[in-house]
C-alpha cells in the first residue's frame, strides 16, 4: 500500500462555515455588525423575511430552504450540472427563497447552506472586500496556513492532494472522481481547500482565544442541542460532541463531492484531530470516520501526547486519513 503524506490538500467542504463565521464576528468586535439585527440591513437584496437576523444565519436557525436538497437530489446528475458552472451568491439566494421557510425564524435549528452563502454576500457587502482577501488577511496568513486557500470558481488544486471520488446512487455503478470542479454551488458555505495540519492549527488557535476577543469566542461556542440526546450540538457556526469519555470537542464536519472531513479540537485548543474520506455519498464511510473521534479522544491513545501522529498507510482511494496534535 502506498506511504501516508498527511501533507496533502483536500476539499474540507462545510469547515469552510467556521472560517466564514470567524470573519463575520471579527467584523461584529469591531462594531461592523451587529448579530441581533435583522440581516437585510446588510445585504444588497432582502430576504424574504425581516426577522431573520445574522445571529440565526450564525445558528442555522432562519428557516431559509437548503437550496442543495434540490440541487443533488440526484447525486451524481446533479453534480454533473453545477461541476463547472459559477453562481453568484444571489442565484444561489434566489433558489433558496423560492422555496418557503422550513421554520418560522428563530424558531428551530435547520442546517442550511444558504445560511453560509447569505453570510458571504454580507461579509462583502459591507466591506467591499472578497471573502478570499478576508480568510487570507484575517485567518490564513496570520496562522500561518500554507496549505489551506479558497478555491473558486477555479477548478483544479495545487501542490499535493487527495483526489476525491463520488459514489453514485446506484452503487453498481463505477465511482466518479470529483476532485476537480468550480465548487460555485457552496463558496462561503464550503469552498476552503486546506491540509489536516493546518486545520488542526486552526481549531487550535479558534479555541484556545486567537482569533476572536473573548466575548465573540463566548458566542460562538454557545451551544444549543441538535440532537434528541444532547450529545451534539452547534453554536455560530461551530459544532460541539460530547464522547463516551466525557470530553466535548469543538469544530465542524464537512462534506463535498469526493471527500468527508471531521476537525474537531477539545474546548481548551490543546488537542486537536482532522481526519478525512476520499469519497462521499457513502453512510458507511462517514459513520466509520465519525468514530475516529472516540478512538482519537477516548481511546487508548488519547491522553497520550500532543505531538502530531498519523496512520502510516492506507488503501488510496477510500480510506480515512487522521492527523492528531
Amino acid at each position: 500500500m502506498p506511504r501516508y503524506r498527511p501533507a496533502r490538500r483536500f476539499r474540507a467542504g462545510s469547515v469552510t462555515k467556521t472560517f466564514t463565521a470567524v470573519v463575520l464576528l471579527q467584523l461584529a468586535a469591531e462594531g461592523r455588525v451587529d448579530l441581533d439585527s435583522p440581516a437585510n440591513r446588510y445585504l444588497p437584496e432582502p430576504l424574504p423575511d425581516d426577522r431573520i437576523t445574522v445571529r440565526h444565519l450564525l445558528g442555522h436557525r432562519s428557516g431559509l430552504h437548503d437550496y442543495t436538497n434540490d440541487m443533488f437530489h440526484d447525486t451524481v446528475p446533479g453534480f454533473e450540472a453545477v461541476r463547472n458552472k459559477v453562481f453568484s451568491y444571489q442565484e444561489l439566494i434566489d433558489l433558496s427563497t423560492a422555496r418557503p421557510l422550513s421554520n418560522a425564524p428563530g424558531a428551530a435549528y435547520s442546517y442550511s447552506n444558504t445560511n453560509f452563502v447569505v453570510l458571504g454576500q454580507l461579509i462583502e457587502h459591507i466591506t467591499g472586500t472578497p471573502v478570499a482577501t478576508h480568510y487570507r488577511q484575517r485567518i490564513f496568513e496570520p496562522l500561518w496556513l500554507r496549505n489551506t486557500s479558497y478555491v473558486h470558481p477555479g477548478t483544479t488544486l495545487s501542490g499535493s492532494y487527495a483526489r476525491g471520488y463520488l459514489r453514485p446512487d446506484d452503487t453498481g455503478l463505477p465511482l466518479v472522481d470529483s476532485t476537480e470542479q468550480t465548487l460555485s454551488w457552496a463558496q462561503s458555505a464550503g469552498a476552503v481547500v486546506s491540509n489536516a495540519a493546518d486545520l488542526n492549527r486552526f481549531f487550535s488557535a479558534l479555541l484556545s482565544g486567537r482569533l476572536l476577543p473573548d466575548r465573540q469566542l463566548r458566542e460562538m461556542t454557545t451551544m444549543v442541542p441538535v440532537t434528541a440526546d444532547g450529545k451534539q450540538s452547534y453554536g455560530l457556526g461551530l459544532r460541539s460532541r460530547q464522547l463516551s469519555c466525557g470530553t466535548t470537542v469543538h469544530g465542524h464536519t464537512g462534506t463535498v463531492q469526493g471527500y468527508y472531513t471531521y476537525a474537531f479540537t477539545t474546548s481548551d485548543g490543546t488537542r486537536s484531530m482532522t481526519s478525512l474520506a476520499n469519497t462521499s455519498n457513502n453512510g458507511t464511510v462517514n459513520a466509520t470516520l465519525g468514530a475516529t473521534l472516540e478512538a482519537s479522544f477516548c481511546g487508548s491513545g488519547a491522553a497520550a501526547s500532543r505531538r502530531t501522529a498519523s496512520v502510516p498507510s492506507f488503501t488510496e482511494d477510500i480510506a480515512p486519513r487522521i492527523t492528531r496534535n
